[in-house]
């Protein structure tokens, strides 16, 4: 039938066939259909796909426009001054991108690494550096920031062997920065891994010929300054761009198991010294003092001896003076000996002195008192 070749897209094959039903252009203005179907018709899905695909290619810089459409020909003009604007928008913002990704910033307390296709390509100086993307990149590192790699902190890797076989529980902390960013980057695959056993190890060897008491007690400075030389040293032979900047030697205790036992020996350590102690300054005091008494019996000594040998040489002297004098004179000499002597026996001795003739026939007198006479009247009263 006629009024079914329309469809309901308006699209039918026989609208243009003979017919009373059919008709030509006049027919359609008041004919068989109604006033409105000379309205828009809806497109066909194939043709909304062929529009879309045009307006890509005349974004993308191709030709628009459809042979088969009439009127194309302003479309095809339009075209391609749209698409080369579109291009150099594209193209600039490419550029920007670009060039952001290549420039970049290094500040003084970084350094870069740059990489062509993965490989080592350069090193960044400081300030604004050029890495062309993709094909060269760079990492960027803080070489003055200072990175911390604690050991023990309560882990089995704390618990040490020290020379005299007793157990230590240490913790620590090596604190470390970037020296040389090259070889940091390419020689270290896992860097806080290496600098984390390297610490560790040298501790252990440190450790092992110490002893327990130093280390609990005073050597931890001393331990602390071997253990960062060490370190540094083995990390220096990897050749790993690392620097240590200092250790922290924070605990050092015996295991949590037998810490009780260690304390009340510590204890017992710390009385026997101070017992020590005392009984060295009690010996000190009663050396020092005999020691004392000992010099002054000598020195007593001594001036006696050299009294008594000035005493016995003066003596000799005074007696071979005598002598020669006596020699000179032996009567002279020998009255004026025993007048002397007389002198020094006689002179301490209270002694009465009678004549002779004096008095009885015996030459005696009646007792008189005489020592008393002599005596000074200091007691009588007038």
């Amino acid at each position: 039938m006629a009024s079914d070749n329309g469809g309901p897209w308006g699209g039918g094959g026989n609208r243009g066939g003979s017919g009373s039903g059919g008709g030509q252009g006049p027919n359609r203005g008041g004919g068989g259909k109604r006033p409105g179907d000379d309205g828009p018709q809806i497109p066909e899905i194939d043709e909304l796909m062929k529009k879309g695909q045009e307006q890509l290619r005349v974004l993308m810089g191709g030709k628009g426009g459809d042979a088969r459409r009439g009127g194309g020909g302003g479309q095809r003009g339009a075209g391609p001054s749209f698409g080369r604007g579109s291009i150099a928008l594209v193209i600039l913002a490419a550029a920007a991108v670009w060039v952001f990704a290549s420039f970049y910033r290094v500040d003084t307390s970084e350094q870069s690494v740059e990489l062509l296709f993965g490989e080592r390509y350069g090193v960044g100086e400081e300030g604004l550096n050029f890495a062309p993307w993709p094909v060269v990149t760079k990492e960027i590192y803080p070489v003055t920031q200072e990175n911390v790699v604690d050991i023990g902190m309560g882990a089995a890797n704390g618990l040490m062997l020290t020379g005299d076989e007793n157990i230590v529980d240490i913790d620590f902390q090596v604190v470390w920065n970037i020296s040389n960013v090259e070889n940091f980057v390419f020689n270290l695959a896992e860097p806080v891994d290496t600098i984390s056993a390297v610490s560790e190890s040298a501790m252990r060897e440190i450790i092992a010929r110490s002893n327990l008491a130093p280390i609990l007690n005073r050597d931890r400075g001393p331990i602390a300054q071997e253990l960062e030389e060490l370190i540094q040293a083995t990390l220096d032979s990897y050749q790993s761009g690392v620097n240590i900047v200092r250790v922290n030697f924070d605990k050092a205790d015996p295991p949590r198991e037998v810490i009780d036992s260690f304390l009340e020996v510590q204890a017992a350590e710390q009385e026997r010294d101070t017992l020590e102690k005392q009984a060295d300054a009690y010996a000190n005091r009663v050396v020092a003092g005999a020691r004392g008494e000992a010099a002054q019996l000598l020195e007593e000594a001594e001036a006696y001896r050299a009294q008594v040998v000035n005493e016995a040489e003066g003596e000799a002297a005074r007696f071979v003076a005598v002598y020669d004098e006596y020699a000179k004179a032996q009567d002279v000499t020998r009255k004026r000996l025993y007048l002397e002597t007389l002198e020094r026996v006689l002179g301490a001795v209270d002694k009465i002195i009678i004549d002779e003739g004096a008095g009885g026939t015996d030459g005696i007198v009646p007792y008189l008192p005489l020592n008393e006479l002599r005596t000074p009247n200091t007691g009588r009263n007038n």
